[in-house]
């Protein structure tokens, strides 16, 4: 414990990564929303159907809630840059500020103006424009996102720069950063995901108000709507952009890739492990039930592809927590096959016309939605220990990024005052939210057609 306790460099990380995963809780929520509410007002524009708008209304309150306590947990992080990884903003600040700051100007601003209309100005703007502004705080929130996953792309793989007089960075080619083909494949997997976080959110509400007998009308509508995008999301997290995901490690960090598997020794026809743990002591993988190929055909396309063990690079290059790494790339492999399946499960009930009657089935998605965040969570671990120990891999070694000034007792006492207050705005969130579905979405509305499925 000593010796972690006069690390600055250890403590810095384990701040910047409890503030951001805290952080990173909201928006993913926003972002998968979102077009949940572009779609209810689409409905409701074309069908005149009162049980959309009523819906949009609903969650627009939720999605209100969720952004405002985002921003407030998103504004730390931007100061971190500055107070804790000072030498990392120096170096690279002429590169990441630039996306930093049209994330705020262009997308966040474009956000935030909308938002108010989306909340308080249905009457006001009427129909259409009501549905403009919802379509606004979409493109608004996915555009933020793509700014931020620029600047996380250029750290795994750092593409358009040109090093400046003074040994920092700078931008070379403004497409070649912004067009930067790992934030493509990084940004369609990211918000993949976050729709099945809002997928899963909008169906657990759905499955509550059904066991309670509650507002059903809502409940179906928001039932049918959660368990068909889950089902189509979780689907386009595993592949294509899963795939193309791990195809870029596999080509570009190579290295990463062998620790997220836990291969120490490299060769063609290489497994995937199915369950194992990794003894790096021993250099192994103990007790593994692999896959045979199956790594060689998911990182290269064919089965009897090469693929490098950690055996293969020098030891100063491995990743530094490989076995955190490991379980955190497993386990989101896992909830994601199990995604699937519970979501394909719900539209087989649907397609029968037994989604609302099957009690067992709500209850479990009722309970299941905590996972989509946990596995977002293991995603982007999995991205970041994968990158150690670079901050910009190739380029920048983390030891050399945080900020020397600061010591460990200044970053402990910060990130303490952190806990208490993220656990305070926790609370307050959660009585919000649950006051919010305590009261419902409203009367209930006249059902539309009483036909088979529909969302």
């Amino acid at each position: 414990m000593n010796s972690l306790f006069s690390d600055p460099a250890a403590w810095s990380r384990i701040q910047f990564a409890f503030t951001i995963i805290y952080h990173y809780l909201f928006p993913q929520l926003t972002m998968g929303l979102t077009w949940f509410l572009v779609y209810w007002k689409w409905r409701a524009l074309r069908t005149g159907d009162e049980k959309y708008n009523q819906a949009a209304r609903f969650w627009a309150k939720i999605f209100g809630l969720n952004f405002a306590v985002g921003v407030v947990t998103g504004i730390p992080m931007e100061f971190q840059f500055g107070t804790n990884w000072a030498g990392f903003s120096k170096y690279a600040g002429g590169v990441i500020g630039q996306t930093l700051a049209m994330e705020g100007m262009f997308a966040f601003f474009l956000e935030s103006a909308f938002i108010g209309a989306l909340i308080w100005g249905e009457k006001r703007l009427g129909p259409r424009y009501h549905f403009l502004a919802a379509l606004a705080v979409a493109l608004g929130s996915w555009i933020s996102a793509y700014f931020i996953i620029v600047t996380n792309a250029f750290m795994q793989h750092p593409v358009g720069y040109h090093i400046e007089t003074d040994g920092s960075l700078g931008i070379n080619s403004l497409s070649a950063y912004l067009l930067n083909p790992w934030a493509w494949i990084q940004f369609t997997h990211n918000q993949m995901a976050a729709l099945v976080t809002g997928s899963f959110v909008v169906a657990a509400v759905g499955a509550f108000y059904t066991l309670r007998g509650l507002h059903l009308e809502q409940a179906r509508v928001y039932l049918r709507a959660g368990t068909v995008i889950g089902l189509i999301a979780s689907f386009l997290v595993a592949f294509p952009t899963g795939d193309q995901q791990a195809k870029l490690v596999g080509n570009h960090q190579p290295v990463t890739l062998a620790a997220m598997e836990g291969r120490f020794v490299g060769g063609p026809r290489a497994s995937v492990a199915l369950i194992g743990q990794p003894n790096v002591a021993a250099k192994r993988l103990d007790n593994p039930i692999e896959v045979p190929g199956a790594l060689s055909f998911l990182a290269y396309g064919h089965f009897g592809s090469f693929v490098h063990g950690l055996d293969d690079f020098p030891k100063e290059s491995w990743p530094d927590n490989i076995e955190l790494l490991y379980y955190s790339f497993h386990l989101m492999i896992t909830l994601g096959t199990i995604f699937i399946i519970l979501m394909a499960y719900a539209g087989i009930q649907n397609l029968r016309c037994r989604l609302e009657s099957s009690t067992g089935l709500l209850w479990v998605l009722m309970l299941a939605f905590p996972f989509p965040y946990i596995a977002n969570t293991l995603g982007w671990m999995t991205a970041e220990l994968g990158r150690q120990p670079w901050l910009i891999y190739g380029l920048f070694r983390t030891s050399d990024g945080y900020s020397k000034v600061v010591s460990s007792g200044d970053t402990v006492f910060t990130l303490i005052g952190f806990v208490g207050l993220y656990f305070v705005l926790g609370v307050l969130f959660l009585v919000l939210v649950g006051r919010e579905i305590s009261h419902g979405p409203g009367d209930a509305v006249v059902a539309g057609n009483g036909g088979g499925p529909s969302i």
